[in-house]
């Protein structure tokens, strides 16, 4: 037996049990196999030469870049409101996480029908989430431009991480092409005038610089991720995560959220760290399960089964 061998044994339990772990934390455990695998033949919204799942397949900047989304997602006072008023954020966090990991996941790897469920599962919710904000103006989960910009946030975060985090980052040429193809969700969940490319989503975000600005549930939602996990080694994990999506936020939105972390801070601690999180992390999930049966299902014949 060869050393290699020899350390690959010992280290496949552990590998197992972290694996495990960060499955019951992303994804609630099951894995719901049925959304990927079938039918044979169906390349689902996206398929496997897609920008989209390249990046979203990159799991640790899919990670740190969704904690980027949640905070920059944050700084719109009307979508903070609703989240703050119709969300259990506060007191389910997991499962929150939960299911924001289960649609996007469904949408970018699964089925087509299984991806346009879960599509209009949102969409029967969102007409329910109404109300009015502290500062006197109405709010409605379907309203097209809050879409859009819950959409434009995530995707810029999704984006940025992969490229920070990623062994080989996209071309510029790909990084268009992966926003082009994202847009094809949020249109189907009711967004209009979606950027598709780096030059839209840059000139969007200096459009809507003027509206965006912290609020009290905003910062909630910033403490939330600094104190969130069941135990200490959990807490000391996803508050490296969240330094490393601070990072990864623009200048503007992390003075807007009070942050004050020097540059030699972010790029000689939080990013090295958190680089080292994530090969542990891609290490430990391995050629995903789920990924594993989106691609057998599409790329197989037809007929096959």
């Amino acid at each position: 037996m060869t050393a290699g061998v020899t350390a690959g044994a010992v280290l496949e339990p552990f590998r197992a049990r972290l694996l495990a772990r960060i499955n019951a934390t992303v994804h609630g455990g099951d894995l719901h196999l049925e959304r990927y695998d079938r039918p044979a033949g169906d390349p689902g919204l996206f398929g496997p030469d897609s920008m989209v799942w390249r990046v979203h397949g990159h799991p640790a900047g899919m990670l740190v870049g969704g904690f980027a989304a949640l905070l920059l997602q944050s700084l719109h006072p009307l979508a903070m409101a609703a989240v703050s008023a119709h969300s259990d954020f506060r007191t389910d966090p997991t499962g929150r996480l939960n299911r924001t990991a289960r649609f996007v996941t469904t949408t970018t790897l699964g089925s087509t029908p299984a991806a346009e469920q879960a599509i209009a599962a949102v969409r029967r919710i969102h007409p329910q989430v109404r109300g009015t904000a502290p500062d006197g103006r109405p709010y409605r989960a379907d309203d097209p431009e809050l879409l859009t910009w819950v959409h434009t946030a995530e995707v810029r975060c999704f984006l940025t991480g992969y490229q920070v985090y990623a062994a080989t980052p996209l071309t510029p040429a790909e990084c268009d092409r992966y926003l082009a193809e994202a847009t094809r969700v949020a249109e189907r969940l009711g967004a209009a005038g979606v950027p598709a490319s780096r030059a839209e989503v840059s000139a969007y975000l200096a459009r809507l610089r003027p509206e965006l600005r912290v609020t009290a549930p905003a910062l909630e939602v910033l403490q939330l991720l600094r104190r969130f996990g069941r135990s200490r080694r959990e807490r000391f994990a996803v508050r490296l995560l969240t330094n490393a999506a601070l990072a990864l936020l623009p200048a503007w939105a992390r003075a807007e959220l009070g942050v004050r972390r020097p540059w030699p801070v972010r790029s000689c601690w939080d990013r090295p760290l958190a680089r080292a999180g994530g090969r542990l992390l891609v290490w430990a999930c391995g050629p995903s399960e789920i990924r594993r049966a989106a691609l057998a299902r599409a790329t197989a014949d037809a007929g096959s089964y």
